[in-house]
């Protein structure tokens, strides 16, 4: 018997995953505790849906990032940090100020975690990459000054 699993069950499958079980496991086991239900052309239609609405959100997602990493790569974030006599800072630039740089400057909302920086500890310009997705990166031009 095919059933569509409503939540997740152990050594069968996760939810929302069509599977092939015994007539006797899905009435007396997963129809009763609510883990699955009968898997007819209706609810199938309704999962296949699900699965397009998903995948239409992820899209729509990743083209507002591109269009973000496009817009990133044309601005420059300045940081002010004082630094010794032999032109270390003291302390590092982290993500969490560039991100909160690129927020009150330029009104972009980025989280620090998306953002990768090795340790700038001088002045200088830098490059940080942003990744928000698996194939979609974008660069951040980062000026320090003092």
């Amino acid at each position: 018997m095919k059933v569509i699993l409503l939540k997740d069950v152990k050594a069968q499958g996760k939810k929302g995953d069509v599977i092939n079980v015994s007539d006797g496991y899905a009435r007396n086991f997963l129809f009763p505790k609510g883990l699955a239900k009968e898997a007819d052309s209706q609810s199938l239609a309704q999962i296949e849906a699900q699965a397009q609405a998903k995948a239409f959100h992820i899209e729509a997602e990743k083209q507002v990032a591109r269009d973000l990493c496009k817009r990133l790569e044309e601005l420059q974030v300045v940081i002010e940090k004082p630094a010794g006599s032999d032109g270390r800072l003291y302390g590092a630039v982290t993500t969490k100020e560039v991100a909160a740089v690129l927020e009150s400057d330029h009104g972009i909302v980025i989280d620090k975690r998306k953002i990768s920086a090795d340790n700038i500890k001088a002045h200088g310009t830098y490059e940080l990459s942003v990744k928000f997705y698996p194939d979609v990166a974008g660069k951040i031009n980062v000026v320090v000054k003092g």
